[in-house]
This record gives structure tokens, C-alpha cells and sequence, in this order.
């Protein structure tokens, strides 16, 4: 009896925060994104919502980017970027929960599962993003959004470049929509330079181990060099159409990625 009553009162607790928790107003039908830091230029924006549009015309899946201040903002700043996401992709039904498709038959149409959606939320105070997917999504794409999250979005986060972090992140996830393969961000010069670099330290190492044999200290050095430029190089690498709108009884399956900087 006692253990029931301590289970109702965590219910019940969990059910008033819950309760206190806000969401930023959903956007209308036709728009993809709710930006109350201004982290989008006008052109950009534009750039944005012509892109998602296509998206979901093709793919029925609808990829809605947000940008918040902070959860505090909203009455979450007790509650994980990951535990929020979850609720605002729920609370405004992100993505169709059962499409309409052409079947084989001439004339005839099949009504499937589908739940397929994508939120991106950035909160910019609290330095943390999130990609959230819809249920339908299987798991494998979870990995996707990892390499999407550290790869495309938080290094241009952290140089403060949120804008070129959000294109990325989004132009990354309309591959992933579309079931193209999500090419990997351009290299940065001292890449390069550091392929340079163990090419010449290899052949030096080569040719000192044929002279002098392998002795002392030296093999010990250019190991530790060796290890140590290979961990920085590897450790930075990186129908007809769909009319039925972005939000249509969509819920959450929990996978995605999340990110810091």
C-alpha cells in the first residue's frame, strides 16, 4: 500500500512539472522553422524553406528547424534537450502518422504506417542541439545523425557560425530524408598538411630503421608522434508528390542525436 502511494505521488509530481513545461508556437503549414534567436539571415531563411519544401513534396517527410534561447525559457531548464525535443516533435505532431500511397493496381491507393518527421532544435544559452526522428525511422539512422550533429553542425557551432552549423545540419538531413548517401564536410587545409607530414616522418622512419636497426629511445619518440598525428587526423573527421502539410498526428520514436559545444 505504502509502495503505491510513493508511486502515485511520483506520478503525480512528474504530471505537474510536466504541466508547466511550454512549447514555442507551431509554425503555419508551408513553413519549416520557428527562428526566435534571428540565427538565420532573410535570404538564408528563404533558402531554408524552399529546400524543405521539396523535401517534403518528395519524401513526405518534414524537417522542421527551431531555435530557442533556452529551455529555462519555456519552464524545462530542469528537463534534458533530448526529454524536450521529444514532447515539442509530440506536442505539435510533427510528420503524418499514416500516408496515402499509389498501390500496383491502376486506380488504387494504400494507406501505410509512416511517422516520419525531423526536428532540429538549438538551444543556443544552454549550448546544446538536438535532431529528433519521428517513430518510423528505423535505427540505423540514429549513426546517421550522430555523424550529421558532429560533423555538420557543432564545429561551426563552436566557431560561433551558427547559421553555416543549421544549412549544413539541414542540407546533411535532406540526403538523409531523401536516401542519399550524406556526404562528409569539406576537409580543413592542415588536413593536408598533416597527410604531408606523416608521409615524410613514415619514409624517415623507414630508412632510419634499415641504417641503424631498432634501438633506443628514437623508436619510442616517433611512435608517440606517429599515435599522436593519427588521433588528430582521425578524431576531426568528419511518387508524384506529397500535398498532406508537415503535421499530421506524428509522434516521436526517441532516436536522433544530440550535440554540445
Amino acid at each position: 500500500m505504502r509502495f503505491l502511494l510513493y508511486v502515485s505521488l511520483i506520478v503525480g509530481f512528474c504530471t505537474f512539472a510536466d504541466a508547466e513545461i511550454q512549447f514555442p508556437l507551431k509554425p503555419a503549414e508551408g513553413k519549416f522553422f520557428v527562428d526566435e534567436v534571428n540565427l538565420l539571415s532573410v535570404s538564408s531563411a528563404n533558402e531554408l524553406e524552399a529546400r524543405l519544401a521539396v523535401v517534403l513534396k518528395e519524401k513526405a517527410i518534414p524537417i522542421i528547424f527551431v531555435s530557442i534561447q533556452s529551455l529555462k525559457a519555456y519552464g524545462a531548464g530542469s528537463m534534458s534537450i533530448e526529454r524536450y525535443a521529444r514532447r515539442l516533435y509530440d506536442h505539435w505532431g510533427i510528420g503524418h502518422e499514416r500516408i496515402t500511397v499509389e498501390g500496383r493496381g491502376v486506380g488504387r491507393s494504400v494507406d501505410i504506417p509512416w511517422n516520419k518527421g525531423i526536428l532540429f532544435l538549438v538551444a543556443v544559452d544552454d549550448r546544446k542541439a538536438r535532431i529528433e526522428l519521428g517513430g518510423g525511422f528505423l535505427q540505423h539512422k540514429n549513426a546517421t545523425c550522430r555523424s550529421i550533429m558532429s560533423d555538420h553542425i557543432i564545429p561551426f557551432f563552436r566557431k560561433g557560425d551558427y547559421q553555416e552549423g543549421i544549412l549544413n545540419g539541414i542540407q546533411a538531413l535532406s540526403q538523409m530524408a531523401k536516401g542519399e548517401t550524406v556526404e562528409p564536410p569539406p576537409r580543413p587545409i592542415w588536413h593536408y598538411g598533416l597527410m604531408v607530414l606523416l608521409v615524410v616522418l613514415a619514409i624517415f622512419t623507414i630508412v632510419s630503421l634499415i641504417r641503424r636497426g631498432s634501438s633506443g629511445w628514437a623508436w619510442v619518440f616517433w611512435a608517440a608522434v606517429f599515435a599522436i598525428i593519427i588521433w588528430l587526423f582521425f578524431s576531426s573527421t568528419p511518387g508524384d508528390g506529397f500535398d498532406g502539410g508537415s503535421y499530421g498526428g506524428g509522434s516521436s520514436g526517441g532516436g536522433g542525436s544530440s550535440g554540445s559545444w
